[in-house]
């Protein structure tokens, strides 16, 4: 007997992020990430930096303290702030916003993401600064160590990640509760840097601020140039043109 088609029903949008809202949260990020930058140009991070790395580590080798397993849930977490995982997760999410014919969420976290390739690029560039020798390094890491590639693109992915599907609640808690863990898992990647003695406190917070900033700053500034290109997109399906 055959069974009668499925319906499947979209979600509908619930909230739009507040554009003045999130320039503030922005405009703060970038003022932490600025003041932090401006004490490692001028080498005052040493006593922030040398107790951070050494917190919690122990013996002649300098290793962190705990059993074996736990160094590679570390490294486990890491690898959620790499270039792989955090593009697959980014690609992921992009293409689940566009099957849920979310275009305009879809487009802004596209631009916000490769956006930050090129922000984060350049301000690696333009310090380049060198990783730490203070401690062993526990896992493989090349180029500059400010900021910090992880913490930067990370905060960036996972918090607009977490924006652009916070729009389909209307409730204020589901949408707080979506952005915070985005928030926390961010800030356990980024902290996963300096346990792994691969960059300097200094480098991980600035990293995060930046990335929480540009996620924030790019919701807010690239919001109407996406819902223009959506509509544009969705105006053609609509109603093609011939050539």
């Amino acid at each position: 007997m055959a069974r009668p088609p499925e319906t499947i029903r979209l979600p509908a949008r619930g909230w739009r992020i507040d554009r003045r809202k999130a320039l503030v949260v922005a405009a703060l990020c970038w003022v932490g990430f600025a003041l932090m930058g401006g004490l490692v140009s001028s080498g005052r991070t040493g006593s922030f930096d040398k107790p951070g790395l050494l917190f919690w580590r122990t013996g002649a080798g300098l290793v962190p303290k705990g059993p074996k397993f736990l160094l590679e849930w570390v490294r486990d977490i890491t690898s959620l702030g790499g270039i792989l995982l955090r593009n697959l997760v980014a690609i992921g999410a992009v293409s689940a916003l566009l099957f849920l014919r979310l275009r305009r969420e879809a487009i802004l976290l596209a631009l916000t993401v490769i956006g930050a390739w090129i922000v984060e690029g350049t301000i690696k560039a333009l310090v380049g600064r060198p990783r730490p020798e203070i401690v062993p390094h526990l896992t493989e890491a090349g180029g500059a160590s400010f900021p910090s590639g992880h913490a930067f693109n990370s905060a960036v992915v996972y918090i607009a990640i977490a924006l652009a599907f916070a729009t389909l609640s209307a409730r204020q808690s589901v949408r707080l509760t979506i952005i915070g863990t985005a928030i926390v898992l961010s800030l356990v990647i980024a902290w996963s840097r300096v346990w792994l003695g691969v960059h300097f406190p200094s480098d991980v917070t600035a990293g995060w601020l930046g990335g929480a900033g540009w996620a924030f700053l790019a919701a807010a500034l690239l919001q109407r140039p996406a819902e223009k290109a959506a509509e544009s997109k969705t105006a053609e399906k609509l109603d093609p043109t011939e050539k």
